[in-house]
């Protein structure tokens, strides 16, 4: 080896070992962010397992009606934050405004477990909300600016992962530690133990502000609302989310008090129960996702595959009522896992369909943010309207049979609305398509 090559050999394996570096670290916080995801559905979905404990019930003198208040509280402020949110993240970064909520919505969870009044319950609910409402804006926004195009869509479905295993293992998480020992330890373990994932996040993650004037000239180029709302497809796509999601966040907030209640099955059951029904639509998620894929790859419409997926998710989630009417409860069980694991057919198609596919690149922010309205919108409603139904009738069949119902309705939409020609029309398609504002772009989606 020359002498003047050396230098230069040098520098080259210092830039590889460089490279090597900043790769290990993305994919170690894209692992953090998806692991922040699994911490935010735990925290999330607690409060349904425990909404199934009598003596919880008789202490805070619980209607059912109080039980849907107390599960959808935490979307009342999730639901007007998403925006906001997504601004924040778009103008400070994702870094610190991530681990100031991140440590809002632990310390808040944790809080729940002190909490001796009804009012102060719903009062850390919302604040759960308030920090939780920053997690799909800040991760969206990290993978978005971390990722290229062509690796983005792994990137995205190592995130979503955290967004399944956190509904599957909250519901048994939670029951164990009630049964172990109390309602008030499991929130205060959830929440404090869930603040250790700051220390890597702090440690791993960089700041990344875009600063005022870069957000001010991505705002100035937005699409106009008008365009969007004009558009059949888009409130195709707006009735579809809420009907996908209102079955999810029924299954979220109600579905441990259905299993113990009218199945009679301990906590501890009903929680591997829960955990099969979520890890259901998670691995049938993926496996639909990648079929479609396959199957466009090789020539067929993506829009006509993807609505076929949709259509047959919705079909298979309707045998939810075939649970609901049975008399039997090893067929109510088998017909709740079905059900839930089936929906996992429309979840990726859904999601591809509604912000991909089918709508121009510069709409997609503004028609993800909006579809943010109708998730959250969803998780106010299920929980209520549950939670009344159950109070008036003495049963949850008339709350799963609204759910059959929103089914019905989305798997119709699917198939009327949802066409090429009704999405939404730029402003001047021979101009140089305008870029969102990248707190749109990185509005929150929960699926979740």
């Amino acid at each position: 080896m020359s002498v003047q090559s050396a230098p230069a050999e040098v520098r080259a394996s210092a830039r590889t070992a460089a490279t090597e570096t900043m790769e290990l670290r993305r994919w170690s916080v894209l692992a953090l962010l998806s692991v922040g995801a699994v911490i935010a559905f735990i925290d999330r979905t607690s409060i349904a397992s425990v909404l199934a404990v009598g003596s919880f019930r008789v202490q805070f003198h619980l209607t059912d009606i109080g039980r849907g208040a107390l599960a959808s509280a935490f979307f009342w402020s999730y639901a007007l934050l998403q925006i906001p949110m997504g601004w924040l993240v778009d103008r400070y970064g994702v870094k610190f405004p991530y681990a100031i909520m991140f440590a809002v919505w632990c310390v808040a969870s944790a809080c729940t477990g002190l909490m001796s009044t009804f009012s102060g319950l719903i009062i850390m609910r919302i604040l759960t909300g308030v920090g939780e409402s920053v997690v799909v804006p800040a991760s969206y926004r990290w993978i978005r600016a971390n990722f290229t195009e062509d690796r983005s869509g792994f990137a995205v479905g190592i995130y979503m992962i955290g967004t399944k295993i956190g509904p599957a293992i909250g519901a048994p998480l939670a029951a164990w530690l009630i049964v172990l020992n109390s309602w008030r330890l499991m929130f205060l373990l959830c929440g404090f133990v869930g603040l250790l994932w700051l220390v890597p996040w702090l440690l791993l993650a960089r700041n990344d502000s875009r600063g005022r004037d870069a957000a001010a000239k991505a705002a100035a180029k937005a699409i106009p609302l008008s365009n969007v709302l004009s558009s059949p497809l888009v409130w195709g796509t707006i009735i579809i989310n809420f009907c996908y999601n209102y079955f999810v966040f029924y299954c979220m907030t109600w579905m441990p008090a259905y299993l113990v209640e009218q199945r009679g099955l301990s906590l501890r059951t009903m929680g591997i129960y829960s955990f099969f029904s979520f890890g259901g639509i998670a691995l049938v998620a993926l496996a639909s996702g990648w079929a479609a894929d396959v199957l466009i790859r090789r020539g067929h419409d993506a829009v006509i595959v993807r609505k076929a997926f949709v259509i047959a998710g919705f079909a298979l989630a309707c045998t939810e009522l075939l649970g609901a009417v049975s008399h039997s409860v090893n067929e109510a069980l088998f017909w709740n896992v079905v059900s839930l694991s089936g929906l996992g057919l429309a979840t990726a198609n859904h999601l591809a369909l509604c912000r991909l596919t089918l709508i121009p690149a510069p709409a997609v922010g503004l028609v993800t943010g909006i579809q943010n309205v109708s998730t959250s919108l969803a998780g106010i409603v299920a929980p209520l309207l549950s939670g009344w139904l159950l109070e008036w009738s003495g049963g949850y069949r008339a709350p799963m049979e609204v759910i059959f119902v929103f089914l019905v309705v989305g798997a119709v939409t699917c198939l009327v609305l949802l066409r090429r020609r009704w999405a939404p029309v730029l402003p001047d398609e021979n101009d140089e398509p305008p870029r969102m504002p990248l707190h749109l772009e990185t509005s929150l989606v929960h699926r979740g």
